[in-house]
């Protein structure tokens, strides 16, 4: 067995969640400067300058590229053959992310209470953990930092199989023109395709994090991300709000086996930034 301390993985954490706020991801900043140039609406350009500039500033000055610093979200994958020790991973997570936030001057966002007395927690967390257990002996940390001014604007629909392809591009292109400029466009869009009503939601999220400039291996998936991010790019809803060619930065979809009866579609809408890192303890 592989010992690695939990207190590894906290020092981690509390890393990833300043650095991708303060730095846009490489993925997301490359297809942002190739939409800056490519535009052509003069309005659309210039926002999208503005929003380089404020990207750099960001990272110049330390400080965070949005002031919806997100709820963060934990995708572990940990290797069968690894023994955590020095005490429980889950609060190991949440303490790396409450010295995040403390240490950044991160803004806190998280309320205890969904419904009723909604009382902020006052350092973020808890944070949402999701844990696989695969071959090997390494564990495998992904993060995303989501603002909910886009993850309001998500949605899924249980869709019936004799929809197919068509189904799954209208439910998602509906759902990027429900968005509109509330999303802080141009967008990244995290489709998940398959599995259950619950298990969707949770393959669009992990598709947000997915590296934005790979497209999915299958090349049937692959391909209808292409075709999807061509039809969004038509609807000029464009950057801010603003109209022009730039509406959505990337669409990735991830899809897993479902039922004979169903065909389950999520669309998780994330914003300009996508916040996302991805760090291996070996």
């Amino acid at each position: 067995m592989k010992p690695i301390s939990v207190n590894i993985i906290r020092d981690k954490v509390c890393t990833m969640v300043q650095d991708i706020n303060f730095n846009y991801p490489k993925d997301i900043r490359f297809l942002l400067d190739e939409a800056t140039h490519n535009e052509r609406n003069p309005l659309g350009k210039t926002t999208l300058k503005l929003l380089q500039e404020n990207a750099d500033i960001a990272a110049k000055e330390h400080i965070p590229v949005c002031q919806d610093t997100g709820m963060v979200i934990v995708f572990l994958k940990i290797g069968q053959n690894v023994q955590l020790i020095d005490g429980s991973l889950n609060e190991a997570i949440n303490e790396g992310v409450r010295q995040g936030y403390e240490q950044g001057y991160l803004r806190k966002s998280i309320v205890d209470d969904p419904l009723y007395e909604r009382i902020n927690t006052k350092d973020n967390t808890p944070c949402i953990i999701y844990s696989e257990i695969v071959d090997g002996e390494q564990v495998e940390i992904e993060i995303g930092t989501k603002g909910f001014g886009s993850e309001n604007m998500s949605m899924l629909q249980m869709l019936k199989p004799a929809q197919g392809e068509q189904g799954v591009i209208d439910t998602v292109l509906n759902a990027i023109k429900q968005a509109g400029p509330n999303a802080c466009p141009p967008m990244v869009v995290g489709v998940g395709i398959g599995g259950s009503f619950d298990y969707a939601a949770v393959l669009a999220k992990k598709a947000t994090l997915r590296d934005a400039t790979m497209a999915n291996p299958n090349p049937k998936y692959a391909q209808l991300e292409k075709t999807l991010l061509t039809e969004a790019n038509k609807l000029n809803i464009g950057p801010q709000g603003f109209k022009g060619d730039t509406t959505v930065l990337a669409i990735n979809i991830e899809y897993f086996p479902t039922h004979i009866a169903g065909l389950p579609v999520a669309v998780n809408i994330s914003c300009h930034i996508t916040r996302h890192a991805k760090e291996v303890i070996q």
